[in-house]
């Protein structure tokens, strides 16, 4: 199975982004040809990169990975909502405000990803995991609303979604990670 995994760039003048972090620390795992994307935090560059990586690649499945600092645990995505509104400038400076992703597209999408399954998975390696209704209106919503736009309207049979991690890079969000992985067959 091929796998696109995606992690965000630094912002908000981090010197780390513990998505990338992570996901540059997944191991090769039997089975499964892994490819690791490094996204910028900018509205529509970052969409418009992981269409052009999943064009090139031709994945199975794409699980894209952001920060959520103020969550305790890892948050499996369940939906993506048609709206860019940032409290913060991305690394360009864009700012926009109840601004809409797509002019003639659905309100929201659903994660395509095994949610209950990488959740159990994950809790069984022992991280704390949950569901989270909301993928926000910053970058990380921007690049889950246009990934399953992408599966939407191109016909594939792609599962695809976004995991949120915490603040906290320890061992454990690779392992996590893996095991997200791991859950999709």
């Amino acid at each position: 199975m091929k796998v696109l995994l995606t992690g965000f760039e630094p912002f908000d003048n981090a010197d780390i982004n513990p998505s990338w972090e992570a996901v540059k620390k997944i191991p090769e795992i039997s089975g499964f040809e892994l490819k690791k994307v490094l996204l910028p935090v900018v509205f529509r560059k970052a969409s418009a990169l992981l269409i052009s990586e999943i064009e090139k690649f031709s994945p199975d499945a794409v699980i894209c990975t952001g920060l959520a600092g103020n969550r305790d645990r890892i948050t499996v995505e369940r939906v993506a909502i048609n709206i860019e509104d940032a409290r913060i400038p991305d690394n360009d400076g864009n700012c926009p405000v109840d601004q809409l992703i797509s002019s003639d597209g659905p309100d929201a999408y659903f994660t395509t990803l095994p949610m209950r399954k990488i959740i159990s998975r994950m809790e069984e390696a022992g991280v704390k995991a949950a569901v989270s209704n909301s993928a926000g209106t910053y970058v990380c919503n921007d690049i889950m609303y246009s990934l399953l736009r992408y599966i939407s309207l191109s016909g594939k049979d792609i599962k695809g979604g976004f995991i949120h991690l915490p603040d906290d890079l320890t061992e454990s969000m690779p392992l996590a990670l893996t095991e997200a992985v791991k859950a999709l067959v």
